[in-house]
């Protein structure tokens, strides 16, 4: 993604939309990312960065919508006192990995062999007992 960039009246330097506009604005925007896209921001400059490390509430709007999949895993992090940043990288591919095979993307898997190349996590007992009981279901 290119940086946007403003001209101020009477300035001749172009500036970044974080460095022209208060943090409060900064982080709105930053909160209409997804989590991806958040992550990446997070890479593009020191700035940015420093933005969005700071904002818990960047993290934890991100981490409830993963706690609709992985709510026993986001909820025992969070007793255990983990920031929502630890808390969404810890549960994020675990919760798109679990919602798909409840959605049945799976379920016509016969070996290992299919799931290569995809991205995989460790899931709990409870996990496979939730997705073992959706296949029954179907």
């Amino acid at each position: 993604m290119p940086p946007v960039f403003l001209l101020l009246p009477g300035d001749a330097r172009p500036q970044g939309f974080v460095d022209a506009l208060p943090t409060e604005m900064s982080v709105k925007i930053f909160g209409e990312l997804d989590t991806p896209s958040l992550c990446s921001a997070v890479r593009t400059c020191r700035r940015w960065r420093d933005i969005i490390e700071d904002s818990d509430q960047l993290w934890r709007t991100q981490c409830l919508s993963v706690r609709t999949v992985c709510q026993r895993e986001v909820d025992r992090d969070r007793r255990d006192g983990l920031s929502w940043k630890v808390t969404l990288v810890r549960n994020y591919t675990r919760s798109r990995m679990k919602r798909d095979w409840l959605r049945g993307r799976y379920s016509h898997v016969r070996s290992w062999e299919e799931l290569s190349g995809r991205k995989t996590t460790p899931l709990d007992a409870e996990t496979w007992g939730e997705i073992l009981q959706a296949e029954l279901d179907r």
